[in-house]
């Protein structure tokens, strides 16, 4: 029998204690529609590298430069330090980034990403996707075969590290040059902790937001589905409202 006493247990981790991700390309497949170009558009406002990605590279690097002209717009806040925005076509921007956001519409969703396959291999991939149906009592929630967007992003990208995130965010606000801080949380799935880490770290970088770990990418359902409920409350109340989590 051993006299040695057993090692001291380590402390718990501080939540809150993310990872640098200042140095990270961040790729936006669907950079070209709305939310893709909101989210391009903060991400460079805080010095982040971007690449949008569009079905043409044409397609992209226009938006690329649309973006560009924003952050330099009179009445924006001070951007100095924005980051480099540029365009490619999806499998170049794919292959160029570190972590890639998939913010294409639901119906494209499986295809685009059964064609990026092996350019998305070995990514980490954060797909914020909302597969929604709208009639005309307004927006209501799908629930695709594998349960999710981000569950199904993950049968079809075996290769690649997916998880969920930025689903609940205003493009109307991302995308307004004069808007400074973005009062709402970021609630980030997936299956592997140092994963959502990074995304946790890269939602907090955007001046307003936090990024809260939210479970694994089974659980990705409800967090899709409440956009149709945001969606709601948007429209009678004639707001961009988001998310906060209380306590934390």
């Amino acid at each position: 029998m051993s006299d040695t006493p057993p090692a001291p247990k380590a402390p718990p981790k501080d939540p809150w204690d993310l990872p640098d991700v200042s140095d990270l390309v961040v790729g936006v497949l669907g950079g070209t529609g709305d939310q893709g170009r909101g989210l391009a558009h903060r991400f460079a406002r805080v010095g982040q590298r971007v690449v949008i990605g569009s079905r043409t590279a044409e397609r992209a690097t226009a938006a690329a430069e649309e973006i560009t002209a924003d952050l330099a717009a009179p009445g924006a806040p001070d951007t100095a330090a924005a980051g480099e925005v540029t365009g490619a076509d999806n499998a170049a921007c794919a292959r160029a980034s570190d972590v890639v956001i998939v913010a294409v519409p639901w119906d494209g969703h499986r295809a685009t990403l059964e064609g990026l396959r092996g350019d998305l291999a070995g990514k980490l991939v954060v797909d914020c996707v909302n597969p929604l149906g709208f009639d005309k009592h307004g927006a209501y929630a799908l629930v695709p075969e594998e349960g999710s967007a981000a569950q199904q992003a993950a049968a079809i990208l075996p290769d690649s590290r997916v998880t969920a995130a930025f689903h609940h965010l205003s493009a109307v606000l991302l995308r307004d040059p004069s808007v400074g801080a973005i009062d709402t949380d970021v609630l980030v799935l997936g299956d592997r902790r140092a994963d959502c880490e990074i995304v946790q770290a890269l939602a907090g970088r955007i001046e307003g937001m936090r990024g809260i770990y939210a479970g694994r990418l089974r659980n990705a359902h409800q967090v899709e589905a409440l956009v149709a409920n945001l969606i709601s409350t948007n429209r009678r109340y004639k707001a961009h409202a988001g998310l906060r989590v209380t306590d934390l």
